[in-house]
């Protein structure tokens, strides 16, 4: 009996130790595009405003969500909206599959907008009948809809449509081709520009663009999924080479005549954020020179086309980035806000159009303005605006994004207009997202900590009361997690403060030393460190610590969200002062007992993949290995918007293009060095990658070459975990 006993005993240890286990991850459980990945995320809900009232999406119905007590009611089901649509002649192909694309874009009507299979439909859920519908097809692309007129414009080829609320469809343009483009989004995405079409706030004007891109070189791009490989050119302005010209027309569906604004030659000039006056008689444009150093806010009769004055002007001896569109008080039309680094930092003026005044050039540093309005700054400084969410209409408020609390951080404000007075409205912790009702009344706060997956509040923009919608769960509960740190060492200047995140590997031991890979991005409008979940580790850095590296990401200068002097101090030399930053992160590796000097690798994609590949050429003895993803080799080679941006034209800047180019240092490399692009890469097209490899070649150095046909910049589905299993085997190979 005593024997049995311990052995069961010794059974019952067992198993609780075992059932005490943590899991070890898989890759699929950490990459996008894995089988088991969105069982690794936090969980979440989506909601949407319908006016001020919150309402929960789910897969079978949406739930009305009482923002003072966090209570939900059901709204409809979609049951219940697949019942209508039978009832009201819909076939079975219409059904609504689930809540997720459902909005609610009338405040006063119980009306459900329905962007379905065919169709865009207002149905009256509460009555159950049909209020309005529009046919639409699989191939109307760049969709915009406009909720007060109910017009939907759309393209199709290089041409621009508008189907009318009842049901008609207009011809905007005709002689649209590959050539000559309507109504999409222009100058590469650059500028805060994501689309091309502008309705007027009553809906009943239509803004957009036109670009002539006939003078710009069309790229090789291939396809080999055909019986014989075919040519899919694309149109790519490269550095210092011709660009595409854009003008602005105003559609009006009524009397179907466009007026084009007479805003001169558009060669060697940009145009962006569209911005409609109140009353829809004006159109605000900013207009940049090609070198980019200096802009101008211009307004234009919409009725003649012409311009009607120059509001304000700014320039800077490196660039002028105006990325953000007016936004006028809902409350008193005659003043808007416009977002400016004049000072240094992204911040908020307030212009007032009924306060007149000459014009006089103000110099701040290196950027000089003028204005011909009154100007008051609103916010300032040390620290960015990241958005400008919206309105409280109710006590004349902004509600803002900022750093304020932390460079670490993103936090909401509401900023009285009056006095500029800024109240804090969530708990000045982690990185925050928010979404504003109709009246700015309210607004969804969706953050997380370092040690905090997700929350989700809805809250009072006047006195920052939360209700709480939910706290996840950390999905990671069951695995074995490795410890991340974050902190901060000086740049290369020695006096500015970068931060960096480390992952130590699974049962990490001081006393043994560890390989370690730097993941490295480093150029403009991108960050990779910050105040939430896990520092933002990305799920591969997991994965890697899993296998027993040390992952170090640095953000260093020249990356964003620090101000314009943080940023721009790259200017002309792109890879130079971020380099040197990153040494400073490997000299603060270097000094670690645990760290392992002669294995070091570094990975990187895009920008980060040219960084990757400039670190391995340039410090050939401090890196083993290395792998960069989708690399800029040579900046001649990258497109004019971005590239002259930072490093101004090869004619201007020869000397820059020339040293930072890496088909020169292709003689330095003597680790490893795997190269891997998606083979139809319209951003950073192929001509980097073969370029450098002929380098090589010539040079007599042996990196490696991986491509995914079919692939371009960015690799998704399983491409990206396939993507991650060679990465991570190349280490394996090289590093360990």
């Amino acid at each position: 009996m005593k024997k049995i006993s311990l052995s069961l005993l010794l059974f019952f240890v067992t198993l609780g130790v075992m059932s005490q286990t943590k899991k070890s991850f898989t890759i699929d459980d950490l990459i996008p595009g894995g089988k088991t990945f969105y069982n690794c995320q936090p969980e979440n809900l989506f909601t949407t405003w319908w006016g001020d009232r919150l309402v929960r999406l789910d897969v079978e119905a949406c739930y009305e969500v009482d923002v003072k007590t966090g209570k939900e009611q059901e709204l409809l089901t979609v049951k219940h909206l697949n019942g209508v649509l039978l009832a009201l002649g819909e076939t079975e192909k219409q059904a609504v599959y689930n809540t997720y694309s459902l909005s609610f874009p009338y405040a006063e009507h119980p009306w459900v907008l329905i962007k379905g299979e065919g169709a865009y439909r207002l149905v009256d859920f509460k009555k159950g009948e049909l209020v309005w519908k529009v046919s639409t097809g699989r191939d109307m692309a760049n969709q915009d809809w406009s909720s007060e007129s109910k017009h939907l414009a759309w393209t199709k080829g290089g041409n621009l449509f508008v189907t009318t609320a009842d049901g008609n469809v207009v011809a905007v343009s005709s002689d649209g081709s590959n050539d000559l483009v309507y109504g999409q989004s222009v100058h590469r995405n650059e500028f805060g520009i994501d689309k091309g079409t502008f309705w007027s706030p009553e809906g009943d004007l239509l803004a957009f663009y036109r670009m002539d891109q006939s003078m710009v070189p069309d790229y090789p791009q291939v396809d080999i999924s055909t019986r014989i490989a075919t040519t899919q050119p694309c149109k790519y302005p490269m550095a210092g080479e011709a660009i595409h010209r854009v003008t602005v027309g105003v559609f009006n569906p009524q009397t179907r005549q466009t007026v084009w604004l007479n805003t001169g030659e558009p060669a060697e000039r940009y145009f962006t954020n569209l911005s409609w006056s109140p009353d829809g008689a004006l159109l605000y444009i900013f207009e940049l020179n090609r070198e980019q150093n200096e802009c101008r806010l211009v307004a234009y009769d919409v009725k003649t086309g012409e311009p009607k004055e120059v509001l304000y002007k700014e320039a800077h001896s490196k660039y002028v980035e105006p990325a953000h569109g007016l936004a006028f008080l809902p409350w008193d039309k005659s003043k808007f806000i416009l977002q400016s680094q004049r000072d240094g930092f992204n911040h908020l003026y307030l212009f007032d159009l009924n306060k007149r005044k000459t014009a006089a050039e103000q110099i701040v540093g290196d950027s000089r303005y003028w204005e011909s309005v009154e100007v008051k700054q609103l916010t300032a400084g040390s620290w960015v605006v990241l958005e400008l969410a919206g309105f409280n209409v109710k006590d004349k408020s902004a509600v803002i994004r900022s750093t304020e609390c932390h460079p670490l951080q993103s936090d909401i404000y509401a900023v009285n207009i009056a006095n500029g007075k800024r109240t804090l409205l969530d708990n000045g912790e982690g990185v925050h997202r928010v979404a504003l009702s109709s009246s700015g009344l309210y607004a969804t706060d969706r953050y997380s900590t370092p040690e905090i997956p997700r929350v989700i509040n809805v809250c009072s923009t006047r006195t920052g009361r939360k209700i709480n919608l939910l706290t996840s769960k950390n999905p990671w509960a069951d695995y074995t997690v490795p410890e991340i740190t974050c902190a901060c060492l000086k740049a290369a200047d020695k006096k500015t403060d970068l931060y960096y995140r480390m992952v130590k590997p699974v049962g990490f031991d001081a006393s043994k030393q560890y390989p370690v890979v730097v993941y490295v991005y480093g150029g403009p409008h991108a960050h990779l460190v910050e105040a939430s979940w896990n520092y933002m580790a990305r799920g591969w850095e997991i994965y890697m610590a899993q296998k027993g590296y040390i992952v170090f990401v640095l953000d260093n200068r020249g990356s964003e969200n620090r101000g314009l002097d943080f940023e721009n101090v790259t200017y002309r030399h792109l890879g130079e002062e971020e380099m040197k930053d990153q040494m400073e992160g490997i000299s603060f590796l270097r000094n670690l007992p645990w760290v392992d000097k002669t294995r070091i690798g570094v990975h990187g994609w895009s920008f980060g993949g040219f960084m990757a590949t400039n670190l391995m050429l340039t410090y050939p003895d401090v890196f083993k290995v290395g792998v960069a993803g989708g690399p800029v080799i040579d900046w001649q080679y990258y497109e004019a918007m971005y590239g002259e941006r930072y490093m101004s034209t090869p004619q201007a800047n020869p000397e820059g293009y020339e040293k930072n180019s890496l088909r020169r240092k292709a003689e330095n490399l003597k680790g490893k060095l795997q190269v891997i692009i998606g083979y139809n890469d319209p951003v950073c097209v192929p001509q980097h990658a073969f370029s450098f490899i002929r380098a090589c070649i010539d040079a007599g150095t042996q990196p490696d070459l991986f491509l995914y046909p079919g692939g371009e910049h960015n690799m998704v589905g399983r491409d990206r975990v396939h993507l991650h299993e060679r990465i991570t085997q190349y280490f394996e190979d090289y590093l360990k």
